[in-house]
């Protein structure tokens, strides 16, 4: 794919949702990472449920830690693995409060150092709630870049530094928003909607379907 086409993609996303967002629910950086650490292998709609009735409670570091692993998975048990998440999100908060303060860190490197989180999950807060210059590659994104052409790639690690290196610098910003949610809604992984895809013309996946 050429710049050419990767530019009117990036252009028309943008024009379609001039300021795309995250579907999690959150109202602080602390909140969102936490959000993100439930989010593994679940949906966001579960998540936010569950943060819906954990945050009027425990909404710090310091407050969610004193929840104990069991006042935690009280909240979070309607979520996939909320056993090992409720481990790594206690702990997380432990470190936050003792090594920052109370703050999440701005740095890959600090934050990868937390327990559950990972590279996707840092690049996630790092460029929702700093809005840093990362691009966080899930299932959805791994499957748009290398369907579409826009960044094809043989593992996730791979399609992030393509994307880093082939979205319009303009539209890099918010790129992982528009991609993850054309995935979610549009470029399904079963049967994708050609038919009522905004990109459709630009994109070179071969086996395109209809609406039917």
């Amino acid at each position: 794919m050429n710049a050419a086409k990767r530019y009117e993609i990036f252009r028309r996303l943008h024009e379609d949702n001039p300021e795309p967002k995250t579907e999690l629910a959150y109202s602080s950086a602390f909140e969102l990472l936490i959000a993100v650490i439930l989010s593994a292998q679940s949906t966001d709609v579960g998540v936010n449920k569950a943060t819906a009735k954990l945050y009027p409670v425990a909404n710090t570091p310091a407050a969610i830690y004193a929840l104990g692993v069991e006042g935690l998975s009280h909240y979070i048990k309607t979520i996939g693995l909320f056993n090992s998440k409720a481990k790594n999100v206690i702990e997380t908060c432990r470190l936050l409060v003792e090594r920052h303060g109370g703050e999440v860190p701005q740095t890959r490197e600090e934050l990868e150092a937390l327990p559950g989180v990972g590279r996707k999950t840092a690049n996630v807060v790092l460029n929702t709630a700093f809005r840093q210059l990362t691009m966080a590659v899930d299932t959805h994104i791994f499957r748009v870049s290398n369907r579409t052409g826009i960044a094809p790639g043989k593992n996730v690690v791979e399609v992030e530094m393509k994307l880093m290196k082939f979205v319009p610098k303009e539209f890099l910003l918010d790129s992982h928003h528009w991609l993850i949610l054309h995935g979610r809604y549009v470029c399904l992984a079963r049967k994708p909607r050609c038919g009522s895809c905004r990109i459709e013309d630009l994109c070179e996946y071969k086996q395109k379907t209809s609406d039917d």
